[in-house]
């Protein structure tokens, strides 16, 4: 088969930051150009990968990268907010020696952690309605959810919660050149969680990395790696979990109609949750991976050197994979093999905890409140613009 670059006017990447439909052109590219050249955000040109199995490849092969995408010179797609050692994060955790202890805290497993969730989002949901209706669902529960959760998990404080959270709007934003605020607010935060480290109170992970410091094995570890592990972790797991409630049936997402009744029986929850994650449209750009030689994608040569974005809601909506692929299917037989994870050596080490997360989120909501509903039209939603995450600057809700 012969390989082509055709010369093409190029699309504007991201397409869309509402987060309640699918972007018109992802079933025209995934059905006629399934490897496409984009412009990004930064101003640089990369290929876009639409369809299931391109995208599952790209993210299982090696000779595409996600640690050179942090390479100085090479094409971008938007400009880092985060020290270049950090994007492959748990590469260096890895390399460090940590991923058994960073693993170990994001088992959901770990005792207590399961029922801390479901305490802690009962009290949310309790805290929610006592006013009564109307509540801004963003505020008031999934983003206290999460961050509550990771708050537990790495040992530190609840009241540290809105403190290491107000750098997230900045953290994750995609900006054509570098934000002087995203610095200021990594160099605060790695102090802060430096601090935990010293701090008798601490227990969770940060408690484990603190120890490390006195076992000659681990002398090479800095106090800035250790606080690192901590506030990218935060950063990553809350911006990544609290997404999923918002999305999850509450956005008139056509395949999600009728989420509440699939989930009300419990043994189901799990395969509504695992349904919701295909269709969910949280993530606002592409994956990025760096090209490290000349590789056949479909019909298209990409060439070393080149930039890679792999559009999950393209892939996840893939018909060859995910036959009738906008109906609400709970128990599909491949329900698992959707790439909302990621996938490859970079897929999601969170990916249990995460799916337990949701469940947790998605049962208290449809037992508390079964008539969840949005308080206004979707189309009033205010949807966050340029950042790594669709999200509606506010979730209205009445039940």
């Amino acid at each position: 088969m012969s390989t082509t670059t055709p010369e093409r006017t190029l699309l504007d990447f991201p397409f869309d930051a509402r987060g309640d439909r699918l972007p018109p052109q992802v079933e025209d590219l995934r059905r006629e150009r399934p490897v496409t050249r984009v412009r990004t955000i930064a101003g640089d040109e990369a290929w876009l990968v639409s369809s299931y199995e391109l995208a599952r490849l790209v993210l299982e092969d090696d000779r595409f990268s996600l640690k050179d995408t942090s390479v100085p010179g090479v094409p971008r797609q938007y400009a880092l907010t985060i020290p270049p050692e950090v994007v492959n994060d748990m590469g260096n955790i890895t390399g460090a020696g940590l991923r058994k202890a960073v693993l170990k805290a994001l088992n959901p497993m770990a005792p207590g952690l399961v029922d801390w969730m479901r305490g802690h989002a009962a009290r949310l949901v309790d805290r929610l309605v006592e006013p009564g209706p109307t509540a801004d669902l963003r505020a008031e529960f999934t983003n206290p959810y999460s961050e509550g959760m990771h708050c537990r998990i790495l040992g530190i404080p609840q009241r540290d919660a809105p403190f290491l959270a107000r750098s997230l709007d900045i953290a994750f934003m995609n900006s054509a050149c570098p934000i002087d605020g995203a610095r200021v607010n990594w160099d605060r935060d790695i102090a802060h969680m430096t601090r935990r480290l010293d701090d008798p109170a601490t227990t969770g992970l940060m408690a484990e990395l603190a120890a490390l410091r006195d076992d000659p094995d681990y002398a090479h570890l800095t106090d800035e790696m250790h606080a690192t592990v901590g506030v990218t972790l935060f950063g990553a797991g809350v911006v990544s979990t609290a997404g999923f409630p918002d999305h999850g049936g509450l956005l008139a997402l056509p395949a999600a109609r009728g989420v509440g009744r699939a989930a009300r029986a419990p043994e189901r929850i799990p395969g509504a949750v695992e349904a919701l994650l295909r269709v969910d449209l949280s993530i606002g750009d592409g994956l990025p991976r760096l090209a490290l030689e000349d590789v056949t994608l479909g019909d298209t040569l990409v060439r070393k050197g080149e930039l890679v974005l792999v559009l999950v809601e393209g892939a996840n909506t893939d018909p060859a994979a995910f036959p009738e692929p906008d109906r609400f299917v709970v128990g599909r037989p491949n329900a698992a093999a959707h790439l909302s994870f990621g996938g490859g050596r970079h897929y999601c080490p969170a990916t249990a905890l995460g799916r337990r997360h949701a469940e947790i989120a998605l049962r208290v909501l449809v037992e508390r409140l079964p008539g969840l509903r949005l308080a206004v039209p979707a189309d009033q939603l205010v949807w966050r613009t340029r950042y790594m995450k669709r999200l509606p600057e506010q979730l209205p809700v009445l039940w």
